[in-house]
């Protein structure tokens, strides 16, 4: 092996479902997430003589064929591209290192990333990116000892607000935990840690789970902008609706370590309709809505991954009823596959860095 192969650190952080309780977590509430293993981000750190980030063959086009070409690019994919994570986390990490005494050596890098993540179906892609980053630079550095794993997320979190992406901690706790996590984010922990309680539990628990979502879905970023107001306005509808929403998180919890799943299939549709009733069609969007309701017409349960995009399905049924929904979402045009939940990705540093061990 090379000497560069030694020095190269890589590592992957995987898309994410929220399961149970969101949107609650930006509200103050409590979720259920897993790392779903269809789909994740890779970043790459060599050392180098300077400090490098290598745009993507496909996610960071700077040549374009033409220059209605690069509008037509700009109008179905955003300004989008992993070179702006990729330098928001560094400058983030860069300053709570400062700010915390950490002390960083003085070697260059050289990062580059890839995905597999289908862009703009609520799973967190941008996320995985920054979060499989910030581990390449606590190892480069050293530093993963230092920095808690409950501060992580924050960390990326801070790193997508320097971009303008709207978004709460829930997505990063989980794929900085893996594996399928409880969090709460009760206003008295948030204040008083920065951070909310999180708790690892056993991804045994789970039913067999499906995935749908479809190729061009609607931005998931927009869907919490009037939600988000009228909370801070203190509607009551919105802040009792959020509460019921997080309620299904704490329940979940104890609904799934029973393995009651007739009432997980409730608290799985109960959680979508609280969402619609507070958000709305027209901010939910009609492709959406089509792939929740395609689900339940076959007799399964189904909710948003995160804010749109993709679908988590549960098919009380089994086998034969999950074919059938396929089948369905073949005829729609939409995605259909079973969910890999993958285990958590910690190591004995990180765990060394809890606060408290759930």
């Amino acid at each position: 092996m090379t000497t560069q192969k030694m020095d190269t650190i890589e590592h992957k952080a995987y898309a994410r479902i929220g399961f149970l309780g969101n949107p609650s977590d930006v509200y103050y509430g409590r979720t259920i997430s897993f790392t779903l293993g269809n789909f994740w981000a890779s970043v790459k750190l060599v050392p180098s003589k300077d400090l490098v980030i290598v745009p993507h063959p496909t996610n960071d086009l700077v040549q374009f064929q033409s220059l209605s070409n690069l509008v037509d690019r700009l109008e179905s994919d955003g300004y989008y591209g992993g070179v702006r994570l990729l330098v928001a986390i560094c400058k983030i990490f860069h300053n709570y290192c400062k700010e915390n005494n950490i002390n960083l050596h003085e070697g260059n890098f050289t990062l580059s990333y890839d995905t597999n993540i289908p862009r703009q179906t609520g799973l967190s892609g941008s996320s995985a990116i920054v979060c499989a980053a910030l581990s390449c630079l606590l190892d480069f550095y050293k530093v993963r000892h230092l920095i808690k794993v409950e501060v992580r997320p924050q960390l990326i979190l801070n790193a997508e607000k320097e971009l303008g992406i709207v978004a709460g901690l829930q997505d990063r706790v989980a794929q900085v935990y893996g594996g399928l996590v409880y969090m709460d984010f009760s206003k008295k922990h948030m204040e008083e840690l920065g951070y909310g309680i999180y708790e690892p539990m056993d991804i045994g628990l789970l039913p067999p789970l499906y995935l749908i979502y479809a190729e061009n879905p609607s931005d998931s970023g927009k869907v919490h902008s009037t939600v988000r107001q009228r909370w801070l306005n203190g509607d009551e509808f919105i802040k009792s609706s959020m509460e019921e929403v997080a309620n299904i998180a704490l329940v979940g919890k104890t609904v799934l370590v029973e393995k009651d799943y007739d009432k997980l299939f409730h608290l799985m549709n109960g959680n979508f309709d609280l969402r619609r009733k507070m958000f709305g069609d027209d901010a939910l969007g009609a492709l959406n809505i089509e792939m929740v309701e395609v689900a339940r017409r076959y007799g399964a349960a189904s909710k948003f991954t995160g804010s749109g995009g993709a679908v988590v399905v549960y098919c009380p049924g089994g086998q034969s009823q999950a074919r059938l929904l396929e089948d369905a979402c073949t005829s729609a045009g939409f995605t259909f596959q079973p969910v890999k939940v993958m285990p958590s990705l910690l190591n004995e540093i990180d765990n060394g860095t809890m606060s408290s061990k759930a």
